[in-house]
């Protein structure tokens, strides 16, 4: 077992059965059906055993509003265009929330309305996502290191 692992990613797919249609030059298309698949990668800074159910859970709670609805029906995407592109911005920003809730930084989102076609979102090269990620790291090196430091001056007193 690693015990020095400061990081761990899991890969979660999540699919959205629902319909919508879009607005073209001031034209409304058909309402149509689409399985969405949404992958999302999660890092975790956790050395003990995560369980999947967790973000499981928490993720499938949060699609559950739009499944098997029309989502030009629910906002934000009452207001804006129900592209893969805008779906996929406004979920990964909502999604960022409530897996930090659960104890994960969500790092990317995969959106894809067909196995041909995928939209990618990431953290990865966020400044901001990788200042974060650093001064998790820091603290948890520094908490080892305390840790550590700790174990040998018991063993000396």
């Amino acid at each position: 077992m690693l015990n020095t692992v400061l990081y761990r990613e899991y890969k979660f797919k999540f699919y959205l059965n629902a319909n919508h249609y879009i607005t073209i030059n001031g034209k409304k298309g058909d309402a149509h059906p689409h399985t969405w698949e949404y992958t999302l990668d999660i890092m975790t800074e956790n050395n003990e055993f995560v369980s999947f159910n967790n973000f499981e859970k928490v993720v499938e709670k949060y699609f559950d509003k739009y499944q098997n609805r029309l989502i030009n029906e629910i906002a934000p995407f009452d207001k804006i265009e129900p592209t893969l592109e805008n779906m996929a911005e406004e979920f990964i920003m909502e999604l960022k929330d409530v897996i930090a809730d659960c104890g994960g930084d969500l790092i990317k989102l995969e959106a894809s309305e067909t196995p041909t076609r995928s939209y990618i979102l990431s953290f990865e090269k966020n400044e901001r996502f990788i200042t974060h990620i650093e001064k998790k790291s820091d603290e948890k090196i520094t908490d080892l290191v305390d840790s550590v430091a700790d174990k040998i001056m018991k063993k000396g007193l």
